[in-house]
């Protein structure tokens, strides 16, 4: 989503070189907002219309080095988001998995100081489309699919540090299973690796990275308790005008969640804590999730 736009170079650069806007474009790895699922992550819901709402708060006052260090940079750094996800599972199968879709569209409030210059936006993010999601269910292993696609749809100066669209297309493969015993003892993960676009107004190609959301839980009656997180690793450097930019970043994040179901609604609420953050900012990030079948 927003998150991972920021970048430690371009940073350095606003600091340095402020009367200098063209070398301020900040890139990012990743417009996946790290920690969204968890619980059945890999368990796409039967056919049908499903209505999921997120509402997820990250805030940090830390800003960190390639080697988990902080910076001593005035910032400061608060991220609101609303997001309505809508989820189709089709009664066509493909490859003896049901087919499905879904569109996932953001609204954002960006809030962040940098070097005592603080800065506002507020809008639409970058709206992720999924053509195609193939789910797979059998007794205890449920396995899904998809290809993910961000648009950039969100908002975007190249005069600012951090902004609330990427401006640049990304593509995600995505792989996810939950397995969960007759006793409710469940694992969770949720395995994506990120394309990236140029971004033109800044010649900038962002490195390719993997993640990984994930949760160990145990369910009890309509309840369910464990520890969610999530990995984050950029695997190749960012490229701008056909020069490499060594600026790997890095995370490990870890919490509770808990998750409740009732009458076909469930409703997830999670905090994560950044333990590693490399060429990042590092904090907390909270979530709230509603899926209501329709």
């Amino acid at each position: 989503m927003i998150l991972h736009h920021l970048r430690i170079a371009a940073f350095a650069a606003f600091i340095l070189c402020a009367a200098s806007s063209a070398a301020l474009a900040t890139e990012g790895a990743s417009q996946y907002p790290d920690g969204a699922e968890s619980f059945m992550a890999g368990a796409v819901p039967p056919p049908g219309f499903y209505f999921l709402n997120y509402v997820t708060h990250y805030s940090a006052d830390r800003l960190n080095d390639s080697g988990g260090n902080k910076l001593p940079i005035d910032f400061s750094l608060r991220a609101t988001a609303e997001v309505a996800r809508l989820v189709w599972t089709s009664p066509y199968k493909v490859f003896g998995a049901h087919w499905g879709m879904q569109v996932i569209a953001p609204m954002v409030n960006l809030d962040y100081k940098v070097a005592g210059a603080s800065h506002h936006q507020f809008g639409l993010g970058d709206v992720t489309l999924s053509p195609a999601i193939l789910s797979w269910h059998w007794q205890h292993l449920h396995v899904a699919a998809s290809l993910d696609i961000f648009a950039p749809t969100g908002k975007y100066d190249k005069a600012l540090p951090l902004n609330i669209g990427a401006n640049y297309w990304g593509f995600e493969p995505v792989l996810a299973a939950t397995y969960i015993t007759d006793g409710g003892f469940e694992v969770s993960a949720k395995l994506m690796y990120d394309i990236n676009t140029r971004n033109e107004d800044t010649d900038y190609r962002s490195g390719q990275a993997f993640h990984m959301d994930y949760a160990v839980t145990q369910h009890w009656n309509n309840l369910s308790f464990g520890v969610v997180g999530y990995v984050f690793v950029q695997t190749t450097e960012d490229n701008r005008a056909g020069v490499t930019v060594d600026n790997r970043a890095r995370a490990f994040a870890i919490g509770p969640g808990l998750k409740y179901d009732f009458k076909g609604v469930s409703m997830i609420g999670k905090w994560q804590h950044d333990y590693v953050a490399d060429n990042r900012p590092m904090g907390d990030k909270f979530w709230l999730k509603l899926i209501v079948p329709l």
